[in-house]
């Protein structure tokens, strides 16, 4: 009798517990919802991959909200155009290209194309932390005020390698040239992000 009344009772248990929605905890739910939403979102941009992997580690501060999405973008290229510009700077004062006059040149030039990016965007980042809510026409003004600035910022980006094309192949052009289209991938995909949202947000 014991051990008909003791299987009946793990006979129960066995099926009430297996009965039992599982819970999935809410944290990780709307943690992949977050990563899933930066993955859509910078399929969007010219560079999907490289957007997603500068911005996956974000999810948690940018969550489904394309606002912190396109500051998390424009900081990210930021950050990228103000080492770049650091990197150049090192460079011009290397003694052995200033003994070659168009690398020089092509170095200062760059330098100085770097600088104005980084003031471009460092004052579109400004402009997005101070936005306003989408719809108003104060939206659509700061709004395009990111876009050109970005847009300029990219523009930079692309004449510093446009000074380049005079000079010799050696491996300072190389690692500058790679190195500034690592940058401006950045700068793009920030942009594309930026226009999203600014359409999203005059609908």
């Amino acid at each position: 009798m014991r051990t008909l009344l003791f299987f009946l009772f793990i006979t129960t248990l066995f099926f009430y517990t297996y009965s039992l929605p599982i819970a999935i905890p809410q944290d990780l739910t709307t943690a992949s919802d977050n990563i899933d939403f930066i993955r859509t979102s910078c399929n969007a941009t010219l560079y999907p991959d490289l957007c997603y992997t500068s911005l996956a580690g974000y999810a948690n501060a940018i969550q489904q909200d394309p606002g912190r999405l396109a500051r998390a973008a424009i900081s990210v290229s930021l950050k990228k155009a103000h080492h770049m510009a650091e990197y150049v700077s090192n460079l011009t004062r290397d003694a052995d290209y200033g003994s070659d006059p168009r690398a020089a040149s092509a170095l200062h030039d760059c330098f100085s194309n770097f600088g104005d990016a980084v003031d471009e965007i460092r004052g579109s980042l400004k402009q997005m932390r101070q936005a306003v809510s989408p719809g108003s026409e104060s939206f659509r003004f700061q709004m395009s005020n990111v876009q050109t600035w970005m847009s300029a910022a990219l523009t930079d980006e692309e004449t510093c390698t446009d000074g380049f094309e005079d000079v010799a192949d050696s491996q300072m052009k190389s690692d500058v040239c790679d190195r500034s289209e690592e940058v401006k991938k950045a700068t793009s995909n920030a942009l594309a992000l930026v226009n999203s949202y600014a359409e999203k947000g005059v609908q």
